[in-house]
């Protein structure tokens, strides 16, 4: 046979296949606020219940029993994922999870579940780790401060696995640069033609990006105040320079930076997002805030969610007062005495929602 004979024919077809399986993946988020108190009330077999969290399209709990799951880990912490019962019923779901545990809120990197154990989960079963950690090594390591801590359950859902038929690709597609793009010209001020003054320090920007992502700064920046301020000078009042800092990179990005205090952060941005109509940037700040409920933060939460009318984020609020236990605690710790003085129409809607299922005992 000649060499020209053994020449790749460009004309033949040639085709290739994947058996690949769809995952979610997702994360939650537990504070433990008041550890010595859960440990000297919950009994060895007892449990206290997360919020309900939804990956893969099935709602899910973590269930914590501080002097663990029976006899045999009365010594030990010990941590479950469950299935919620009364979303799944007659549902086979195979999962994977994985515990951590972490002294902050700023909780390590998701760690991959590819090594973990894959499990199926029926109506109200639960898979966990019954001897999660020692309470005697856990209560003497740095992972305990201030009599609290953070419990990460990462879990990733598996789906329908199929085969695929894969081509070959002679274009690759970048993805957008639009946002880098907007944020360069952010950093760089180039063409801005409006400042904002924030307390002591000012901020350059660009009307026409402002007004096309928010009808508030819109009719601000070509309305009445254009016409006044002929210096292009616009003072903002009752707000933090750095929260305006991070309202602006929101405006032109779509994205917020890694925050220290994020709870405290993105209270103060959700206030100034729902004062420019900034909806979606609203929306994280109300999913970020949900993962802070605790007994010490529920009562300004809640206060915060009523004045602003986020509907979500109250939700979670009375989800998570629904638990006999945690209602106890907050009422033991007077967390209501401000809410009750600020925001009665509040507390009566509480009471009212807290009568009733699934939240009526």
């Amino acid at each position: 046979m000649s060499p020209a004979a053994c020449r790749a024919d460009p004309s033949r077809p040639s085709s290739t296949s994947a058996i690949v399986a769809d995952t979610e993946t997702g994360d939650h988020l537990l504070k433990i606020g008041c550890y010595s108190r859960t440990k000297a009330t919950t009994p060895t077999g007892s449990f206290l219940s997360s919020a309900m969290f939804t990956v893969g399209g099935h709602r899910w709990r973590i269930d914590y029993y501080p002097n663990g799951e029976s006899a045999d880990s009365a010594d030990y912490i010990s941590l479950f994922l469950l299935l919620d019962e009364k979303a799944t019923k007659n549902v086979k779901v195979q999962a994977q999870f994985k515990f951590q545990i972490s002294s902050t809120d700023q909780v390590k990197k998701a760690p991959s579940l590819a090594s973990t154990e894959v499990n199926t989960y029926g109506e109200g079963s639960s898979w966990g780790r019954a001897k999660f950690i020692k309470r005697e090594d856990f209560e003497k390591s740095n992972d305990l401060r201030d009599d609290s801590f953070v419990i990460r359950c990462d879990v990733a859902v598996i789906g329908e696995i199929r085969t695929e038929i894969t081509t070959t690709t002679f274009v690759t597609v970048p993805p957008p640069e639009l946002n880098q793009q907007l944020g360069d010209l952010l950093d760089t001020e180039k063409g801005a033609d409006v400042v904002f003054q924030v307390g002591d320090e000012t901020f350059a920007a660009h009307r026409c990006v402002l007004a096309a992502r928010s009808p508030v700064f819109s009719a601000e920046l070509y309305g009445l105040m254009k016409e006044g301020d002929t210096a292009g000078v616009v003072r903002i009042e009752d707000m933090e320079a750095q929260v305006f800092k991070l309202l602006l990179r929101f405006v032109y990005t779509e994205t917020l930076p890694e925050m220290e205090e994020e709870d405290v952060m993105c209270q103060h941005l959700l206030v100034a997002a729902d004062r420019y109509n900034l909806q979606r940037l609203k929306l994280i700040c109300e999913e970020r805030l949900c993962r802070y409920i605790a007994v010490a933060t529920v009562g300004n939460i809640l206060a915060l969610a009523d004045q602003h009318h986020c509907d979500g984020l109250k939700k979670a609020c009375f989800h998570f007062l629904g638990s006999q236990a945690n209602l106890s605690a907050v009422i033991a710790a007077d967390a209501f005495e401000h809410l009750s003085r600020s925001c009665p129409t509040l507390m009566k809607e509480l009471v009212a929602v807290l009568s009733l299922p699934p939240y009526h005992a």
